[in-house]
């Protein structure tokens, strides 16, 4: 019988996480979940004016994301997560308050409730972490061209990969297997997704010996 994995995928935004979800979700036959995004209430106020409505998206993001860990994490076959419930707080939020669009005091609520929340959810036995320089991170948001994401800055993102840099640090729920996407092309070539599929095969085994491609 086929072991069980429940794989969260994270990153900064514009790193191909969606992309990369819905690929191995195919290739694998894992169940998928993905950001809302399209259907998000907040994102487009956000994006519009972050002081305002950063603590309401931090908030709708923390159950929406709470209640599709619990549902795949208890699936009965391998499943996996575009984007994971712990960069709601490591990240976003934390930028949020970094930025002074959310209070000392609305954060720590904030905190409070978040950890409430993931201490009762199951330990996922993967992340997979999504790093791209920020000037390619830059080209693909604006080639995608949504309207909600055309206040993103440079300087935003630099923010969240610091953010990113110094959680990964402290993260030791699970193993992280990181790939930098800039140099692959997971979408348009077998290749590319196979060399990442065999790495994470390995990463849940507890071994690593498969390496990129230089381009």
């Amino acid at each position: 019988m086929k072991a069980k994995h429940f794989v969260l995928v994270a990153g900064n935004i514009g790193t191909g996480k969606t992309s990369l979800t819905d690929r191995l979700g195919q290739e694998l036959g894992w169940a998928t979940a993905y950001e809302s995004v399209v259907d998000n209430p907040y994102l487009s106020d956000f994006y519009g004016d972050m002081k305002m409505w950063s603590f309401h998206l931090n908030v709708f993001f923390l159950g929406h994301r709470a209640q599709q860990h619990l549902n795949l994490a208890e699936m009965k076959n391998s499943a996996i997560i575009d984007r994971s419930i712990y960069e709601d707080a490591e990240i976003f939020a934390r930028a949020s308050q970094v930025l002074g669009n959310i209070s000392d005091r609305d954060f720590e609520t904030y905190r409070t409730v978040f950890g409430m929340v993931v201490n009762n959810l199951p330990v996922p036995d993967l992340l997979i972490f999504l790093n791209a320089p920020v000037d390619i991170l830059l080209k693909r948001i604006h080639a995608r061209g949504r309207e909600m994401e055309k206040g993103i800055t440079r300087e935003y993102l630099d923010l969240l990969d610091s953010l990113y840099e110094d959680w990964l640090r402290r993260f030791d729920l699970c193993p992280v297997l990181t790939i930098r996407t800039d140099n692959l092309d997971f979408v348009h070539k077998p290749e590319h997704l196979q060399i990442i599929i065999q790495r994470i095969h390995q990463r849940l085994s507890g071994k690593e010996e498969v390496h990129f491609p230089d381009s």
